[in-house]
């Protein structure tokens, strides 16, 4: 079956994870993904580690169904080539240092003009103008500069996102914006320039703590994985020493969790817990309780009590127990993709479509299809041969 961006060019000036989680997107839904890499190291992401068979855990995760082309764009030569593929393109995106791509003349001002139908995304940490704009950024620090960090943590200690939150908040704002301007481009025949700060797009995702903080309002405190203003709803420790997540979201699951999973019906009516803010309130009194009603249960057996009273709950799973999620292996969500080390077992992208599969192609190798893109372009072997001794591709 046809996928809805088969047919669609992508070439793309990308490092790290923002713009690659934003192409990859684009590959799984049929695009071709062309990206632009240094000759030799490639993508520094590559480097980050080799928890994947030996290669890079990142790089690993955002990059497969793609064309890798090594052009170093300082030479003149390979500056040609790259023109030429953006005048075969449908779409540019780069997270470039900032002014790095207009100073090659790869701004969407610079290239509209020949390129009427051309789409542009640039994704940067603050965004094209403002007095942030060529503030280095990175994920960790965009994180502090949010206030995410204000409100993730413990009272004593903030916390980083353990995932890259704000690089792959901007990949999702960049990758939705392309689709829009794709459809917009169906409309009017023109392409459109989108501008994506990892700020901003991080920022739309603290809507509620920022809200909660209006006006100068107390912020949301920091709760560790415990929810900052309803109780309970987090972790809780079982009597086998095994951990339960659950949570609560109204009067009507308190009187539940009471009867059913406390064994404490007339706790409901307690006037130190009788509404969620008297709960939230009163953590202190209320947890030691909760504990010790758990303390003579496993943590399967505490799980089995919340389902019966159809409390929300979960397990407190690792990392590794997620490759075998008995929900994702039942629903079949893991393939394998091929890559230079071989087949690698890979998340199938969220939401399942009836239409279309998801397009599931290799990880490739630093510049595994520059030499197929060079004869693409018209170059004979002589001609790529004489780039690669020049070192320009």
């Amino acid at each position: 079956m046809g996928r809805p961006l088969d047919g669609i060019t992508v070439v793309s000036l990308e490092h790290a994870i923002a713009a690659p989680f934003c192409t990859r997107q684009l590959a799984d839904l049929g695009a071709r993904v062309i990206k632009v890499e240094r000759p030799g190291a490639g993508d520094f992401a590559r480097g980050y580690d080799q928890r994947a068979q030996g290669l890079s855990s990142h790089f690993v995760w955002v990059n497969r169904s793609k064309e890798s082309v090594t052009l170093d764009l300082k030479q003149p030569e390979a500056m040609q080539v790259l023109r030429e593929l953006v005048a075969g393109a449908d779409v540019l995106v780069q997270n470039l240092a900032p002014g790095a791509a207009a100073r090659m003349g790869l701004s969407f001002d610079a290239l509209a003009e020949a390129h009427p139908r051309l789409i542009v995304c640039d994704i940067s940490g603050y965004g094209n103008d403002g007095p942030y704009r060529d503030k280095k950024a990175y994920d960790l620090l965009i994180q502090s500069e949010a206030g995410f960090l204000s409100v993730t943590g413990t009272p004593g200690e903030p916390c980083k996102s353990g995932n890259s939150i704000a690089d792959i908040a901007a990949g999702m704002y960049a990758h939705t914006g392309i689709l829009a301007a794709l459809l917009q481009r169906q409309q009017t025949g023109r392409g459109s320039h989108i501008d994506v700060s990892m700020l901003e797009a991080l920022g739309e995702w603290m809507g509620f703590p920022m809200y909660y903080a209006y006006g100068g309002a107390e912020p949301p405190p920091r709760n560790g994985a415990a929810h900052a203003t309803i109780y309970p709803y987090g972790p809780f420790e079982a009597g086998d020493g095994k951990t339960v997540m659950l949570g609560l979201q109204n009067e009507r699951e308190w009187k539940l969790f009471c009867e059913k999973v406390l064994l404490q019906p007339a706790l409901a009516a307690d006037p130190r817990f009788d509404a969620n803010a008297k709960r939230n309130a009163n953590r202190a009194a209320l947890r030691p309780l909760i504990l010790e009603a758990f303390g003579a249960l496993t943590a399967e057996q505490v799980i089995a009590r919340l389902e019966e009273a159809q409390i929300a709950n979960a397990h407190v799973n690792t990392v590794g127990e997620v490759w075998n999620h008995p929900q994702l292996r039942a629903r079949e969500r893991f393939v394998p993709v091929d890559s230079p080390a071989g087949p690698l077992q890979a998340l199938l992208p969220p939401g399942v479509n009836n239409s279309f599969d998801y397009r599931m192609d290799a990880v490739p190798e630093v510049g595994e299809h520059t030499h197929a893109i060079l004869r693409q372009l018209g170059r004979d072997d002589a001609a790529i041969e004489a780039l690669r001794r020049q070192g320009a591709v």
